[in-house]
Formats: C-alpha cells, structure tokens, sequence
C-alpha cells in the first residue's frame, strides 16, 4: 500500500514539472515573440542601382541615384545622412556629399527638389527615394572607366558612419558630361563609337581641369617629364 502511494506521489511530481516546463517554454516564446515583432533593432538594406544620373563640369560633379532602403527590424530607424566614397582610388577623389532629394531621376527644371534632410524608414518597411551627391571644389576626377563605389550613413541608433553598399559606377557610360541626363549603370557593352565619345568628352574634361588648377601663363602647356617618372598617379 505504501509502495502504491508513494509510486502517485511521484507521478503527480512529474506531471506538475511537465507543466511547470510548458509554461515557462510557453511565456518564452510570447516575449521573444513581442521582441521579433515590435521591439527588433534591424538595419538597412539597399541594392546596386541599375541607373544614375550625371553631369560633370570643370568646377563641380553630381551624381543621383535611385535608392530603395529596406528596414529589416520591427523599430524605425533614422537616417541622418548619406554619403558617396571611392575606396579604391587616391585622395584626391572627395567624397560626394548628400545635397538634395528631387522627385525624379531625370533631371528638369519642373521638378520637386528638397533640401538634405534626416527621415525614417518604419520597421519593415521599404522606401525608394532619389538621392543627389555632389564633388566639394571638384573633388571628382572622372575617367572612361568603372569606379567602385560606396555608399555610407548615419543612422539615429548609431555612431558614426557605416557602409550600406558598395556597388560599380560605369563612368564608362557618361557619353555627354555637360549635360545632365541619365545613363544605364548595368554591365553593357558601348558601342566603339559611344566608347569613343565617352572617351573623348571625359578626356577633354580632364584637360580643362588641368589647365584652371595651372599657374597664370602655364595654362596649356605640358610639364616636362622628370627623369624617373613612370607615368604613373599614385
């Protein structure tokens, strides 16, 4: 009899750590439930864009993307600004500075451009906007060729500036810098003779660079070449 007893009292034991371990698994799954779906900090994703818009002078460069920003967390987040880097080329090549939000990505004169100001991108959530960069004195020196780029941020939860893509700018594509106009960013094959116009335009452009940062009375003419140098620019 004592023996039947005490086999109860065990099985009621075990059944009450059975349930005990229910719930607790059970009031887990609810918080990290609530945590996934109204408390998870995520972070921004974006994608190469496949087209850009561009015109280079002399004096100034700009650049403007088309962007889609996806928030992959549950709480928004704050983008206080966007930068342009050239990891790879020398430091001359400035960083493109976020100057304006237009409505579009061809450029005209009817369109909506917004100064550079701080947003949200809700929890997620994807937003498309068009971003437009710009050289500080120049500070571009573009040639016929693909440049890697990235593009960086400062976000609200953040410090700092942090790298959201790196992506291929096909300069290449820039048949006419003096005009604003949009190119194809995807790995196409030009033509020889849209080859020959990118060439040609973007080498002229250099050439009127050089000639405004040379001296009065220099302006035109080519340095001697020094013994020793391999014509090289880094």
């Amino acid at each position: 009899m004592a023996l039947l007893m005490a086999a109860t009292d065990l099985a009621a034991a075990s059944s009450l750590t059975g349930a005990g371990v229910v719930s607790v698994c059970a009031l887990l799954f609810t918080v990290a439930s609530f945590w996934w779906l109204n408390a998870r900090q995520g972070r921004l994703k974006t994608w190469e864009p496949h087209a850009f818009a561009a015109i280079i002078h002399s004096s100034t460069a700009r650049l403007r993307l088309p962007l889609v920003l996806h928030n992959t967390g549950a709480k928004p987040i704050v983008v206080q600004d966007l930068l342009l880097t050239f990891p790879d080329e020398p430091a001359s090549h400035l960083p493109l500075l976020w100057v304006s939000t237009p409505s579009r990505l061809q450029p005209g004169p009817d369109e909506d451009a917004k100064e550079p100001a701080g947003f949200v991108v809700p929890g997620r959530e994807a937003q498309q906007l068009f971003i437009e960069f710009e050289a500080p004195f120049s500070g571009f020196m573009p040639e016929a060729r693909d440049f890697k780029v990235q593009l960086q941020a400062r976000v609200g939860h953040r410090k700092g500036w942090r790298r959201l893509l790196t992506f291929t700018l096909r300069a290449a594509n820039i048949t006419d810098p003096d005009r604003y106009t949009v190119y194809n960013n995807t790995p196409v094959e030009l033509t020889k003779e849209d080859q020959k116009r990118a060439d040609a335009a973007l080498l002229e452009l250099l050439n009127e660079q050089g000639d405004e940062s040379a001296p009065d009375g220099e302006r035109g003419r080519k340095p001697p070449k020094e013994e020793g140098d391999l014509g090289t620019s880094r």
